[in-house]
């Protein structure tokens, strides 16, 4: 038979931890928590679970956790936006699969910036339409004036990812005004503004596409429940988009999950409004700063870490393996599971970077780097 996704195999994410669980290691690899759920909101879940939530949600979600979200969007983004403006979606990854599905055609194309996260190009596959995967510069912020020159009439969608996995860096205003011109200029061009680490970054305070005047309605915005308050396996999130783009993509979202967890969306939609989203940085910069000091007498070198739960560190002074080796030998040897990131990139390029997790506890993160340091 003739595969649809000829290119698709088991992802790095499922054997590193898989590796892990072999080699007994401290799993800092997959981008999950290992810390408990909150107690409120676990309280919240028991009561509603004991409620009448249990037969299908309407197609777009209760009615109440999306004016709940309308109004955290005012909060935070200072933009005004109505419930028939939100999606909830069974995670981020279907809200980015529903949206290419319904908005990219046969030969079109979409520019996806690298290192980029393994989700994004299948979809464009299955669409019959083409990747144009362009690489950040070295400090893994957009290079415009390669992203500009392949933007054409063909281009249909320009995904961005900010705060940034693998990486950790955030956009500057520069990028945000430079996106928006492009935009400007090519009137067929949308945006899928991946930003699910959107609550987490530390001291610089995260621009999102709600804010830019001339992007937010030309823009799908992806939003992450499981990323903000670390519940990744009720797999819950939500995208905004403007009412045209809505249309096209419900039609999508309802023959592929058709409605999403009635429990869960219940829970959030009690949870949030009592919720102090603004504390989520300080908590994930505290994790961040603990494992940096952890690390200072390795022979890691640190990249900068602004935004998401990642840390980036290079091993050119430890080993000349290539990335992917150097993980698989991290993880057997010295008992820490890792990412490289290498296999973010079309082309695999190979800068001697691993990424770890840090949204771990503090045990986990001191026993890791224990293990990171005695290299």
């Amino acid at each position: 038979m003739k595969s649809k996704l000829p290119h698709v195999g088991t992802t790095i994410f499922s054997v590193m931890s898989s590796l892990a669980v072999e080699h007994n290691a401290y799993n800092l690899s997959q981008g999950f928590p290992n810390f408990p759920v909150d107690d409120q909101l676990l309280s919240i879940f028991k009561e509603q679970a004991s409620l009448n939530v249990h037969q299908y949600a309407p197609m777009a979600g209760f009615p109440k956790l999306r004016q709940e979200i309308a109004v955290k969007v005012k909060e935070h983004y200072n933009r005004e936006i109505q419930e028939q403006d939100v999606l909830i979606t069974a995670g981020a990854t279907q809200a980015i699969f529903a949206t290419i599905q319904a908005l990219v055609h046969p030969s079109e194309e979409v520019i996806i910036l690298d290192p980029s996260y393994d989700c994004y190009e299948s979809p464009v596959m299955l669409s019959n339409a083409k990747s144009i995967r362009i690489p950040l510069s070295n400090d893994f912020l957009p290079d415009w004036d390669r992203i500009r020159s392949a933007v054409n009439s063909k281009t249909r969608l320009i995904i961005t990812n900010n705060p940034h996995n693998p990486s950790g860096r955030t956009w500057n205003l520069s990028d945000f005004n430079e996106l928006q011109a492009l935009l400007n200029d090519f009137p067929n061009l949308y945006l899928l503004s991946d930003e699910v680490y959107e609550f987490i970054t530390f001291e610089k305070q995260h621009i999102s596409t709600h804010q830019i005047d001339g992007l937010k309605d030309r823009a799908i915005i992806v939003s992450s429940f499981g990323k903000t308050f670390h519940i990744t396996g009720w797999k819950i999130g939500y995208l905004i988009a403007p009412p045209l783009l809505m249309k096209e993509i419900q039609k999508v979202h309802q023959f592929l999950v058709f409605c999403v967890n009635s429990p869960a969306q219940a829970a959030l939609a009690t949870y949030l409004p009592e919720k102090n989203l603004y504390e989520l940085g300080p908590f994930y910069q505290e994790k961040r700063d603990y494992f940096q000091s952890l690390l200072r007498k390795s022979r890691f070198q640190l990249l900068p870490s602004e935004g998401s739960y990642f840390q980036v560190a290079s091993y050119e002074q430890i080993s000349n393996e290539s990335d992917v080796e150097f993980a698989i030998k991290l993880t057997k040897e010295t008992g820490v599971a890792s990412i490289p990131l290498s296999v973010f990139n079309a082309d695999g390029s190979d800068r001697k970077l691993i990424r770890f997790c840090f949204a771990k506890d503090n045990e986990t993160l001191s026993k890791a780097a224990e293990r990171l340091c005695s290299i």
